[in-house]
C-alpha cells in the first residue's frame, strides 16, 4: 500500500496513524467533492438559464444525483491513495460501484420524469374537448410507470450481480428451473399479468385519464392509472380501487370513449286526454332555454300505450354525463310543472264506472296522482 504514496508524503505522515491518515484522506476528498459540486451546480445553472424548459429541469431535479457522482468521483483516487488494507479498500470500492450503479439508474429515472412532463405541458386535460389530451396523458402515464419498474428492476439486478455469492445463486436457480422456479411463477402471476395489462391499456386505450365509466354499477371517472390498479373517483367522492386486469377482461361502459357528449332519456306516463304536440313544444322550450343542451338532440314520442296511461319518451342531448344528469332532471322538474299548472287532468289517473253508468274517481288513488315514473 505504501507503493502507492509519495515518499515524501509519506514520510511527512509516518507518525500519524493508518486509520487517522485514512480517514483524513476520505474526509477531505469528501469536502472538495462537496466543494466542487457548489461550483459546477452554478456553473451549469447559468448555462442553462436561457435554455428551454427539459434543460433547467434536468439540471435541477438532477443536483443530488450530481453530487453523489462527484463524491463517487472523488473517492476514488482517495481510496487509493489513503493507507487501507486490502480487505477495507475492497469493501469501500464495492460500495463506490454499488453508488455508481445507482448513480445511473437514478439519473435515467430523473431524464423519464422530466421529459414525459414537458411532453404533457402540451396537452391539457381541462379543456372543453380533452379527448386528445387524455390520450396522450394516459400512454404517457402508464409507461412511465412501466418503464421506472424496468430501471429499478435493472438497476437491483445491477447491483445484486455485483455480489459473487448472489451472482452464483441466481445462475444456478435459473439452471435448475424446477419447483423453485415455478413456485416463483406462481408468485409473480398477479404482478406480471398487471404489468402486461398496463402494456395492453396503454396501446389500446379502453379507458383513459378523466374517462366516465360505469363499473360495477357505479358511475365515477378515472383518476389515476397506476402500473397494477385503477382509481376510479365515483360520483359521491369515494374511491373504487380496480386491477389493471379488470379493465380487459371485465366488461364495463365508457362514457367517454369517442366523445364526452351523451343522450338522456325522460319517461313520464300521462293520461290520454294531454296534447302531446304541446308537450313536444313545452320540452323543446326547456330545452332551448337551458344553458345544459348541447344544440344536438331534442325529441318527444309516445312509445307505448299502457291500460291507464301512455308512455313519452323525451330526448336530449348535453356535451357530458354531468350535464346530462342535470338536463333530465331540469326536464322533469319544469316539464312536471307545467303539467300541474296547464293540463291538471292529464295527471295519472284511475277511473271506474259505476253501475248506473256514472264515472267515479278513486280517492285513495288520486294522492298518487302527479306521480312520474323516471325510465
Amino acid at each position: 500500500m505504501e507503493q502507492t504514496l509519495h515518499p515524501y508524503f509519506r514520510l511527512a505522515t509516518d507518525w500519524i496513524p493508518d486509520w487517522l491518515l485514512s480517514m483524513a484522506v476520505l474526509v477531505l476528498a469528501l469536502l472538495f467533492a462537496w466543494f466542487l459540486h457548489h461550483i459546477v451546480f452554478r456553473l451549469l445553472t447559468r448555462i442553462v438559464a436561457e435554455r428551454d424548459l427539459f434543460w433547467r429541469s434536468l439540471v435541477s431535479r438532477n443536483r443530488r444525483p450530481l453530487r453523489l457522482g462527484l463524491v463517487v468521483l472523488m473517492l476514488v483516487p482517495a481510496v487509493s491513495i489513503a493507507p487501507l488494507t486490502d480487505q477495507q479498500g475492497e469493501i469501500i470500492r464495492h460500495l463506490l460501484l454499488l453508488a455508481f450503479i445507482l448513480l445511473l439508474g437514478w439519473m435515467a429515472r430523473a431524464a423519464l420524469h422530466i421529459w414525459l412532463t414537458i411532453y404533457l405541458r402540451r396537452f391539457k386535460l381541462d379543456a372543453e374537448d380533452n379527448l386528445l389530451a387524455r390520450k396522450h396523458v394516459t400512454q404517457s402515464r402508464i409507461l412511465e410507470r412501466v418503464a421506472a419498474i424496468l430501471i429499478v428492476a435493472f438497476t437491483l439486478s445491477a447491483a445484486l450481480m455485483s455480489f459473487p455469492a448472489v451472482r452464483q445463486y441466481g445462475v444456478s436457480l435459473m439452471a435448475s428451473a424446477g419447483v423453485a422456479g415455478i413456485v416463483l411463477g406462481l408468485a409473480l402471476q398477479p404482478l406480471l399479468k398487471n404489468l402486461f395489462a398496463g402494456i395492453q391499456l396503454a396501446i389500446t386505450q379502453p379507458i383513459r385519464i378523466d374517462d366516465a365509466l360505469i363499473v360495477e354499477g357505479e358511475w365515477g371517472k378515472v383518476e389515476e392509472i397506476t402500473a397494477t390498479y385503477v382509481v376510479v373517483k365515483l360520483w359521491d367522492w369515494r374511491r373504487m380501487i380496480l386491477p389493471l386486469g379488470y379493465f380487459i377482461e371485465t366488461p364495463f361502459q365508457n362514457w367517454t370513449r369517442e366523445g364526452s357528449a351523451l343522450i338522456g332519456t325522460v319517461m313520464i306516463y300521462l293520461d290520454y286526454t294531454v296534447p302531446v304536440e304541446s308537450v313536444r313544444r313545452k320540452v323543446e322550450e326547456i330545452a332551448a332555454n337551458s344553458p345544459l343542451w348541447d344544440r344536438q338532440v331534442v325529441n318527444v314520442a309516445v312509445t307505448d300505450f299502457r291500460e291507464n296511461v301512455m308512455e313519452i319518451r323525451i330526448l336530449v342531448s348535453a356535451a357530458d354525463g354531468g350535464r346530462t344528469f342535470d338536463l333530465r332532471c331540469e326536464m322533469r322538474e319544469k316539464l312536471i310543472d307545467y303539467i300541474q299548472r296547464d293540463y291538471p287532468n292529464a295527471l295519472p289517473k284511475v277511473r271506474a264506472q259505476s253501475p248506473d253508468g256514472q264515472e267515479l274517481r278513486n280517492a285513495a288513488l288520486a294522492e298518487s296522482s302527479g306521480r312520474v315514473v323516471q325510465g
